[in-house]
């Protein structure tokens, strides 16, 4: 394809996701997503660049309070929306094509999802997420954190103590590291990932959501966090009720454990900590069998420069190392996962991020490294800025995100070929 041609195929691809987008908005009633309504302040006081799951300390705060500070007004609408557009190229055509989607140059609506987010008593708040996919035209259950907390006093210090009932290991993780709100925090539905394997606690089995588990969690003097937990799949029926189809691997006697420290000093913020799961999962309920053993063990730290707010920078590391004992063979293996990126935000308005990601294991043919290279532009991302709306503005953003390979599934040669481009506009009300 001539330079010129693929100029005019992404000049045209910015134009169809510009009307979509421009669609999407003007049929919808705008509102501040729910949180901020329920608590008075702007999304950029708990997230970092004014949008997306990265949190700042206040931010980390509020989650583990269960959801449920607020300015004291009454009637606030727990109610939030969210759609995410998007057209995705990938460098080499896909053959065959990706379900639903065409071999190249796809424009879709990645998702349409309603939350409940908000505080339901003075100790019990919830994040609830039902989602419709938009490329394979599914709606179910995604995201379900439920939480009770308290705030105690301990020596002089002041702890949380809370519980948390969820539908996916990491979700209820107040930090931007383990692999629910870790970067990229939206891709494409076109693209490869981090390649063809991932760890169980990376939802390697695609296990997420067709659980339930219940976590235990305290914070101490705003400055150690820990977590048990576990969990246990969902039966078939309660998987088909929630929209999510019948998978018939099973969890059961399982760990999941979480110990962080972390430090707010106003104009930055750190934290480092450790994380694992020990499972078994039965590959197959209907048959009684050996199940395979799963142990799998993390390190994680963040930093945050929050200066002023003008300048905002962030880094965020994570490496997990899983040891798997397939009870059917006796075999062993080992899989690795590290993951990698800084950002720096402008004005809470102008974003950009660079990101690494590495999987290998004993088994060569799951081996992908490659980057990640994301800018994005949130207009109505300064304090006290949002859209003109009757329900007091709402938050959008646009971004162009770039997949680039080394090696994918072991091999070098043609690796590049993956390469994706993904140009999405974000909006949440």
């Amino acid at each position: 394809m001539s330079f010129s041609r693929k100029l005019k195929t992404t000049a045209t691809a910015l134009l169809k996701l510009a009307a979509l987008s421009a669609t999407l908005c003007a049929t919808q009633s705008f509102a501040m997503p729910s949180f901020a309504r329920q608590t008075g302040m702007d999304c950029s006081g708990c997230h970092i660049g004014a949008f997306g799951p990265q949190l700042t300390p206040a931010g980390v705060l509020f989650k583990l309070n269960g959801y449920t500070d607020s300015d004291g007004a009454a009637g606030k609408n727990p109610l939030s929306a969210m759609l995410v557009a998007s057209f995705s190229k990938t460098k080499a055509d896909q053959t065959p094509a990706p379900d639903h989607l065409k071999a190249n140059n796809n424009l879709t609506m990645d998702q349409a999802s309603v939350f409940y987010a908000g505080k339901i008593t003075d100790h019990m708040g919830a994040f609830v997420q039902v989602t419709h996919n938009g490329v394979d035209h599914s709606t179910s259950l995604d995201e379900l954190d439920v939480r009770y907390a308290r705030t105690l006093e301990l020596g002089g210090k002041d702890v949380i103590a809370g519980l948390s009932v969820n539908n996916n290991p990491s979700v209820q993780d107040p930090f931007s590291t383990l692999p629910v709100w870790s970067f990229p925090f939206t891709s494409s539905p076109a693209g490869f990932g981090t390649g063809p394997a991932s760890t169980l606690i990376s939802d390697g089995l695609g296990i997420a959501g067709r659980v339930v588990g219940t976590s235990a969690y305290t914070l101490f003097d705003k400055s150690i966090y820990a977590e048990l937990g576990t969990y246990q799949s969902l039966s078939p029926r309660g998987q088909s009720l929630l929209g999510l189809g019948q998978d018939p691997q099973q969890l059961g006697g399982n760990t999941y454990w979480r110990l962080a420290w972390m430090k707010d000093q106003k104009s930055q913020a750190f934290n480092v900590g450790l994380f694992g799961w020990n499972a078994s999962v039965a590959p197959d309920r209907t048959v009684d069998a050996p199940k395979d053993k799963y142990r799998d063990l993390g390190i994680d730290a963040s930093y945050q420069f929050l200066g002023t707010r003008e300048h905002i920078a962030t880094v965020n590391f994570s490496h997990v190392k899983e040891n798997k004992d397939e009870g059917a063979t006796g075999l062993s293996s080992t899989l690795k996962e590290t993951r990698l990126n800084a950002s720096y935000h402008y004005n809470q308005t102008w974003g950009g991020t660079v990101g690494v990601f590495s999987t290998r294991g004993s088994d060569p043919t799951v081996a992908t490294r490659g980057s990640i290279v994301q800018a994005d532009w949130t207009p109505w991302g300064k304090e006290s800025a949002s859209a003109p709306s009757p329900f007091g503005g709402t938050n959008v953003r646009f971004g162009a995100q770039y997949w680039m390979y080394n090696k994918f599934a072991g091999e070098s040669t043609g690796a590049r070929d993956h390469n994706t481009l993904y140009l999405f506009a974000w909006t949440s009300f």
